[in-house]
């Protein structure tokens, strides 16, 4: 059986923070498989993930135990995460079901390594993709009156389903204040533009006015600001004159597809650690 876990940490920088780490690990009898590091200046803080493997489950006690003091001491904000533990996703979506059935087909043919404990959604237009990969469906349509309650069993469902991760893809509704506070760092986006731009309704349609010569899409935190949550990973498609918004919303539904998929994907692997409004991410 394998005991490798990830752990990942942040504090204000300074001398000696690596040798710490690295002395308590190797004291405890692990063996780091692989390490990144980082550094802001700017910021002062100094930001560390290292995938390492214990060789039994007293070994990981005693590494946890010593390392707390260490953690006290420089102050770190740190977690640690059994890196065999498959995540459990909720995937949320609408009526644009693309990156719905490419997280499905990824994770299906073990791309992704992950599980979708639930879809739900205010539309029932993909009940039946979701059964077709063995997924529970759950239809909670949106009543303008109702949407706290509506809220609430988007929540309940997140319990009960021991759910890691919430994915919006392409759910097309505005998340309460109080639904984004409960979903703080763990709850993920696709916007459809490389932000910041063309926000609102019928993006590609705004791009193609504009003359543009790229599109994109960026995947992000969700937060109480709308679409300005620290961002994970963004990409661009060139596009030109001859082009229609059709053309342009099939080009822009691949790149939303795969922008989601790599940003759920880093942070099931903990790749992710938040910087102020920012993200540093460990490829």
């Amino acid at each position: 059986m394998r005991h490798d876990h990830v752990l990942t940490l942040s504090c204000p920088d300074r001398t000696g923070i690596v040798f710490r780490v690295s002395a308590l690990l190797f004291e405890a009898g692990c063996n780091i498989l692989d390490a990144q590091q980082y550094g802001d200046r700017e910021a002062g803080r100094f930001f560390l993930r290292v995938h390492f493997d214990a060789p039994d489950e007293a070994a990981l006690e005693a590494f946890c135990t010593a390392f707390s003091a260490l953690a006290e001491a420089f102050a770190m904000e740190w977690q640690l995460h059994d890196a065999q533990r498959r995540a459990r996703l909720l995937v949320l979506v609408s009526k644009q079901g693309h990156c719905l059935n490419d997280l499905l087909f990824r994770i299906h043919s073990r791309q992704l390594r992950a599980d979708i404990a639930a879809v739900a959604s205010n539309h029932d237009d993909y009940s039946a993709l979701a059964a077709s990969y063995g997924v529970p469906f759950h239809h909670f349509p949106v009543d303008t009156d109702r949407r706290a309650e509506q809220e609430q069993q988007i929540l309940e469902l997140a319990e009960r389903e021991r759910v890691d991760l919430v994915v919006l893809a392409r759910y097309m509704q505005i998340l309460s204040p109080q639904l984004c506070d409960a979903l703080a760092g763990c709850a993920i986006n696709i916007h459809h533009s490389f932000l910041p731009s063309f926000k609102g309704a019928k993006p590609y349609h705004q791009a193609h006015a504009r003359g543009v010569k790229i599109i994109g899409a960026t995947a992000h935190y969700v937060t109480r600001d709308l679409d300005e949550g620290p961002i994970i990973e963004q990409d661009v498609g060139h596009v030109d004159h001859s082009m229609t918004p059709n053309a342009l919303i099939r080009i822009g539904s691949d790149i939303e597809s795969r922008v989601l998929a790599r940003a759920v994907r880093l942070h099931v692997e903990h790749r992710i650690l938040l910087n102020g409004h920012r993200t540093v991410v460990f490829r």
